[in-house]
């Protein structure tokens, strides 16, 4: 039997959007967990999300032990939900998705992703991403030698390079890691990593006083107290 990890999520509007386009799921029978940041015009971001990761889960359930490959080809049927619906209604119109999910299999995690929402993982004093950003600054700004001072200033650096429901074909990042105890995961929109510094998150996640839930909730109002420019999701995993 595959071990339970330890999980809390929460998603925040922030203090500046007056609607949540993020969407988080915790499914601790499929041991998924996901964390998406729509986007589109009235509740196309919104839907978009949520659209995008119940199918992941709704693909997952279907396969017998599933394991990376069957994470990847969930993202790739997510964006064709999300196309699809988008193509249907004209309300839902250029709606799409960031995507990051993570996949609890016995001594692996498997991790897949699209856009710039992000999985780090905390082991000691240890804080690492283990996604690549599907963005300009990243993948265009950052291999031009662009300095990173003017990438953080760059009219460009709000860019995506792929996301769910928008490229076709899909570009999924994909990658497994081995289990290992004492470690601790962060999935996060870029409503907190965008705004929150990685010396913050680290302090939070360090302190060994706090549980789960008040992790989470230090984390929102880190960012928060840093303007909230964007929603907010984050998704804490415990090993």
């Amino acid at each position: 039997m595959v071990p339970i990890m330890q999980s809390y999520g929460l998603s925040d509007p922030g203090r500046v959007r007056k609607n949540n386009e993020d969407f988080l799921l915790i499914n601790c029978g499929q041991n998924l967990y996901i964390v998406a940041d729509g986007m589109g015009g009235a509740q196309a971001g919104e839907t978009a999300s949520r659209l995008a990761a119940e199918t992941v889960l709704e693909v997952m359930e279907k396969r017998s032990n599933p394991k990376l490959r069957d994470l990847e080809e969930a993202f790739i049927e997510a964006n064709e939900r999300v196309r699809q619906a988008a193509a249907n209604d004209l309300t839902l119109e250029g709606m799409g998705t960031t995507l990051v999910g993570l996949l609890h299999d016995g001594d692996q995690l498997h991790i897949a992703s699209v856009g710039d929402s992000r999985i780090y993982s905390f082991l000691g004093q240890k804080f690492e991403s283990l996604v690549e950003d599907q963005t300009w600054v990243n993948e265009v700004g950052r291999r031009l030698g662009i300095d990173e001072e003017t990438l953080k200033r760059h009219p460009m650096r709000h860019v995506l390079t792929m996301a769910i429901g928008v490229g076709n074909p899909l570009r999924v990042n994909t990658r497994s890691i081995a289990r290992e105890s004492g470690m601790q995961l962060l999935l996060c929109s870029d409503g907190l990593h965008g705004v929150v510094g990685t010396e913050t998150i680290t302090r939070i996640l360090s302190d060994g006083k706090l549980t789960l839930e008040s992790k989470a909730q230090a984390l929102v109002e880190s960012a928060r107290a840093a303007g909230g420019p964007d929603n907010i999701t984050v998704l804490i995993l415990q090993v």
